[in-house]
Formats: structure tokens, sequence, C-alpha cells
């Protein structure tokens, strides 16, 4: 089954607001992504709002319902008091829980399961019982699965930065996609689903999406925005979708 293609829209939300401006629209943006092919469409609202804007959800929550009812929305964010009432007011279909300081620029390691473990099965529970997909932004770390599955999430969110940072070294991106295939494969025998994200491209897609066959989902952000400004979004949807059948 080929993995599914979430387009992050933070980085063009982060573009508008360089200005006091419409645009670039970031709904816009969504519904050309969609058009495209894409699955379904994902945010990261952080509590500064330096990109995506608490306004911008439920205008991309009726996006969805209206125009691409099979489309997924997936909000993604440290789970604050704000940030779980933004979820259940805005109703995605997936939750990512991510361990974001407030302060970070972007997400750059997973959760330390057994050490937030018990708090972050009270918000799963929370989620859940909306009908919430709850994923969790995770290492690739197979000792650590067994964890990430008693919290009682759904699935797993891989955090690839490490894999995609070796872009020019083809010796270290090996090892660490080892490691992700040993985490995934660990999470698939412990029956949780396993999406994946951060820093990917056309170009290192591929490889990973060999070496984690049992993959769902790709959260795809910054690499994605760059590709549009010489393809276009509707264009670099295609051919991140390309890059995911292999």
């Amino acid at each position: 089954m080929t993995a599914t293609l979430s387009v992050n829209l933070n980085a063009v939300a982060l573009l508008r607001n360089r200005r006091d401006l419409p645009w670039p629209n970031v709904t816009h943006l969504g519904r050309i992504a969609l058009q495209a092919g894409a699955a379904g469409l994902t945010v990261h609202p952080r509590p500064d709002q330096r990109h995506t804007r608490f306004a911008d959800l439920p205008e991309l929550r009726k996006l969805i319902d209206t125009e691409f009812p099979k489309a997924e929305f997936n909000i993604e964010g440290y789970p604050t008091e704000e940030f779980i009432d933004l979820c259940l007011r805005n109703r995605p279909e997936q939750v990512t829980l991510v361990p974001d300081d407030p302060a970070q620029a972007t997400s750059d390691h997973g959760w330390d399961f057994l050490r937030h473990g018990e708090g972050l099965a009270r918000v799963i529970a929370l989620f859940k019982a909306e009908d919430m997909r709850v994923s969790l932004f995770a290492d690739a770390d197979a000792g650590a699965m067994a964890a990430a599955k008693a919290t009682g999430a759904d699935r797993v969110e891989f955090y690839t930065g490490p894999y995609a940072a070796y872009h020019n070294d083809s010796a270290s991106a090996a090892k660490q996609l080892q490691m992700l295939a040993e985490a995934a494969q660990e999470a698939d025998r412990l029956g949780l689903g396993i999406n994946a994200g951060h820093d990917l491209t056309v170009a290192n897609i591929p490889a990973l999406v060999r070496a984690v066959p049992q993959l769902l989902e790709v959260s795809i952000g910054h690499g994605l925005t760059a590709d549009a400004l010489e393809f276009g979004m509707a264009g670099s949807v295609r051919r991140f979708i390309a890059a995911l059948q292999g």
C-alpha cells in the first residue's frame, strides 16, 4: 500500500505572515494541494501563531468538509490546554502530539515516552473519546515503541530529520534508514500505525519507502513548499506522490 501525502501548510503561512496581507492564501494553497491529489492537510498552530494562525483552522476544516470530504485534517502540536481546545473545536481526523517547546523553530526530537507516558495517555484518551486518531512524534528507537503503545496512541510519526540531514553522506543516511526500519518493524508488531515527517524531499523519499514499507502517511511542509517555488503547488504535490510510489 502506498503511503499517503499530507501537505503541511506552515511554510505557506509563514510566508504570508511576513506582510500584513492575505497572500499567499493558506486555504487556497490547501485547495490546490488537495486538487492535485494530496490526501490531507497538516498544520502546526504554535502559541505565538508565527505561521499557522488559529483563525486558519476553521477555514481549512470547512474546505475539507465542503470540497474534499475524503481528505483528512491533521493538527499537530504540544498538548497545552489551548491546543486541546483548538483540536476539540476544529475536529481533525488526526491529532499529532509533538514535544515542542514554544520557542522552538521547528520540531527536532520525539517524545520521551517513559517520562511523559502518563500525561500523554490522559490527553490521548480525551481525543479518542471524540473519535480522533492520535499519532505521537517519535524518534527512530525500536526500544521505545512499547512505551509509545502503552499510551493508547494509534500511530507514531517518526522524526526523519536525522535521516534527511545526511543528504550528502550516503553511509550515514543508510544507518539512519536502518534505525527507522527497525523501529517501524517493532511499531508494526505492536499494532501501531506508522507516519513519518521532517525534511523529506522528492530525492530522499523513495529510499525511506523501501526501508519502511509499513509507512501509512508522510507529512511534508518545508521541502514541498521549497519544491513548489520551482514546480508550483500542484506540480510539487504530484512529484511527491510519485516519489511515494517508489
